[in-house]
């Protein structure tokens, strides 16, 4: 592309996202085409999240419907938030039940927890997502603007010293005006009628505040100077083209989202509105009164009026929040005696769980706490750590790199690859040379996995179950039992249960790997840079030896903690071991077309339907084919168990059972208008998964009688093992993305254990 062309396409976005002001009947006549632009605060960010639709997610074992809003799909989840899908949940339905006046006008909603939750970026991300809505056709937001030049005034509206009039004479609302608070109440009642009359949606648009008082200095100006003329049609002439206009804007902070951080300072009313600005009162012709015109308007309500406010860090500014109790359901807010200014905002505070200490600091007085009526109206809606292995392992790896694309995979398979992904990262040591830190398979895996055991309940943990176990059927939703899968709602947590309120925070682990990175590493090798991989035991004793120094932890915690990594290192081992077992065995395996030719004969067997063969012919199901594959490949049966062909008992119940049952459920829950055999995906049923992908060590002894694993790491050339070992090597490297160098410490990690129990 030219730069011609990238001018080109800047110049189409700015056309796309705004519109040239038109009049106020223009803009009536258009609300009347798109009503729904006319909502109120509330309900625009209601329609501004659902605009981006859902997605079906697991957390907790359970599948919920995620908003993609909260996914911060305009900047590649840059800014998304993790987890926590229930909470934003009720925080949409407090939505809706706010914009639709269902009793929760007077609340404002208290987002809670931790730190590294995700609160700081819902922040963000509601304002990344309202000025990308606000682009869009459905999604533009208006305001007014006004022009008094030759209405006979002598001085004009401004900030400043008047000039010719001209298209610098007009001003727009500081606050974000809505269009129709211009018309009297009684027309603008007749008005918000018929909007919602023609508007498709069960939440009524309302417009129940007036002008702001810089409006309404304007407009009264006006009709003061009109009256005086005899004008007979006093609304036409202060309304009329020349002297309003609305526009669209861009919805940004300060501009319909107001937003007060916890560096803010100044006066109670300064942060919350604006202040005074003595110069302008002086220089402008006021008669002694305080003209709002020399109000600065840059207060949190005032950037929020329109739309959005939010204080962040809310701890820091306890002050605030009483003088904030009547501005949800009053809909008002002072700016000094006798002038006051309507305020339509969605108000939300965020804080970590100091602010609750705070306010509970009078708890013991009971009916005599003076912030009794304030709790009262916070609505709370608490953030917690992640509980799901595969969301921490995104986050985690967000913390180290840039990659903030949102994990939405279509099977648990493709997620499961994600998890275990290796990482490179280029770091700079002492001498100044950049060198790439490979963590190996399973590392990051390994960090996030021990996080969210941290911040496991595990009192109702049943026996027989670890929190590891706990941990996979929060991410999955299930647990694989041999050839059993045992699903979560075999399981009886406790709704009460503390998961994810406390723990190990992203942040302690991303600074142990960060530290690790610039470690210099002893291991060696002849050929392979092994002292550049971090390995998931290198990260686990990393963040175990860390945490008895760290001063978020308590000694009682960081004791709890340093016993959980064992049950976390097993699994990992667990891991490891599998993927050695894999690559070994890889050309072992029975191809897919095998296994599937065996599963549609089972099914033609148990329903006595007949299969298609290659010329087209319908034949019974082949008995032979189905006795060798169980005998050989299964290795449940033996010769035995049949008569001549035909399966005795226990081999038709374990075809019910095993294989018949598990197509039913796959049916069931990837169900459409008619069940094919052909569109099963053979490893969603247990008995078959493992047939696919699963080998033990006796697998390896029968098929390699003169391998020892004993001489892993310096296998005499032309020996089975050297040859294996080779191959193993290449194999993990095609397979599960290890470089040479993990490959090979990964393989002698393992086989050092295996070799303990070979004889």
């Amino acid at each position: 592309m030219s730069g011609k062309d990238f001018i080109d396409a800047a110049d189409r976005t700015l056309d796309e996202t705004y519109e040239a002001p038109m009049s106020l009947s223009e803009y009536v006549e258009m609300l009347f085409e798109h009503p729904e632009r006319a909502a109120h605060a509330s309900k625009y960010l209601l329609s501004a999240i659902e605009d981006a639709g859902t997605r079906t997610v697991i957390e907790e074992g359970e599948e919920k419907e995620r908003y993609r809003f909260f996914d911060d799909p305009w900047n590649g989840g840059e800014h998304a938030i993790l987890g926590n899908t229930e909470v934003l949940n009720r925080f949409v339905d407090d939505l809706r039940s706010i914009a639709a006046g269902r009793g929760k006008e007077e609340k404002i909603i208290w987002l809670d927890g931790p730190t590294a939750t995700g609160k700081s970026e819902l922040k963000r991300c509601l304002i990344n997502g309202l000025r990308e809505y606000s682009k869009t056709d459905h999604g533009r937001r208006y305001t007014v603007e006004w022009n008094v030049a030759g209405s006979g005034q002598s001085g004009g509206l401004t900030y400043g010293s008047t000039s010719t009039p001209d298209e610098d004479d007009w001003y727009e609302s500081p606050v974000q005006s809505h269009p129709l608070t211009v018309f009297p109440p009684d027309v603008r009642a007749d008005l918000v009628e018929q909007l919602n009359e023609r508007l498709d949606d069960h939440i009524p648009i309302r417009v129940e505040s007036e002008l702001d008082p810089f409006c309404r200095e304007a407009y009264d100006h006006l009709e003061e100077q009109y009256r005086r003329q005899g004008e007979d049609d006093l609304f036409s002439a202060v309304t009329s083209p020349q002297h309003l206009r609305v526009k669209n804007y861009v919805v940004d902070i300060g501009r319909g989202i107001g937003v007060l951080h916890s560096e803010d300072d100044g006066q109670p009313k300064e942060r919350l509105v604006g202040s005074w600005m003595a110069g302008m009162l002086r220089e402008l012709d006021s008669r002694g009164r305080k003209n709002p015109q020399a109000f600065s308007y840059d207060g949190v309500l005032s950037q929020g009026n329109g739309l959005l406010t939010i204080v962040e860090d809310a701890a820091q500014h306890a002050d605030l929040l009483q003088k904030l109790l009547n501005v949800p359901d009053e809909g008002r807010v002072k700016l000094d005696k006798g002038i006051g200014m309507d305020i339509d905002t969605q108000l939300i505070i965020i804080s970590n769980p100091d602010l609750e200490a705070q306010l509970n600091q009078h708890a013991d007085r009971e009916g005599q706490d003076p912030l009794k009526a304030l709790k009262r109206r916070l609505d709370k809606r608490e953030f917690g750590y992640l509980t799901n292995l595969s969301l921490e392992t995104q986050l985690l790896r967000r913390e180290l790199t840039n990659e903030t694309a949102v994990w939405d995979a279509a099977t648990w398979d493709q997620i499961e690859g994600w998890i275990r992904e290796p990482l490179s990262i280029r770091v700079r040591n002492s001498a100044g040379t950049v060198t790439e830190r490979e963590l190996a398979p399973h590392a990051i895996e390994a960090a996030a996995l021990y996080n969210v055991v941290t911040r496991l309940d595990k009192s109702d943990v049943p026996g027989g179950l670890d929190l590891v176990d706990k941990a996979l059927l929060f991410d999955r939703g299930y647990l694989q039992e041999g050839d059993e899968t045992v699903e979560i709602d075999e399981f009886d947590f406790a709704e009460d249960a503390a998961d994810g309120d406390h723990g190990i925070p992203v942040t302690f682990t991303r600074d142990a790997i960060a530290d690790l990175l610039h470690v210099e590493s002893e291991r060696f090798h002849e050929r392979l840079p092994v002292e550049r991989v971090i390995m998931p035991q290198d990260v686990l004793d990393a963040m175990a030896d860390d945490l008895g120094g760290a001063p978020v932890f308590s000694n009682t915690e960081a004791a709890e903690f340093e016993e959980r990594v064992v049950a976390v290192k097993n699994h990992i081992f667990a891991r490891q071991e599998e993927d050695v077992l894999d690559a070994m065995m890889r050309n072992k395996r029975v191809d897919e077309e095998t296994v599937e030719e065996y599963i549609e004969h089972v099914y033609a067997w148990a329903e006595g339907e007949k299969i298609e063969n290659e010329r087209g012919e319908l034949e019974e199901p082949d008995l032979l084919a189905m006795k060798v594959f169980e005998i050989e490949h299964l290795g449940r049966f033996t010769e035995d168990d049949y008569e001549g062909d035909k399966p005795h008992e226990q081999v038709r119940n374990f075809r019910t059972a095993k294989i018949i049952t598990a197509l039913n459920r796959h049916a069931w829950h990837h169900r459409d208008e008619e069940f094919r055999v052909e569109d099963v995906n053979p490893k969603e049923i247990p008995v078959i998964k493992t047939v696919l992908g699963s080998h033990d060590w006796e697998d390896v002894r029968r098929t390699y009688e003169d391998f020892d694993p004993a001489q892993w790491d310096n296998p005499p050339s032309g020996t089975e093992t050297a040859s294996l070992k080779e191959e193993t090597l290449a194999n993990m490297q095609e397979m599960y993305e290890y470089s040479a160098a993990s490959a090979e410490l990964t393989s002698r990690h393992v086989m050092s254990q295996v070799s303990y129990k070979w004889d």
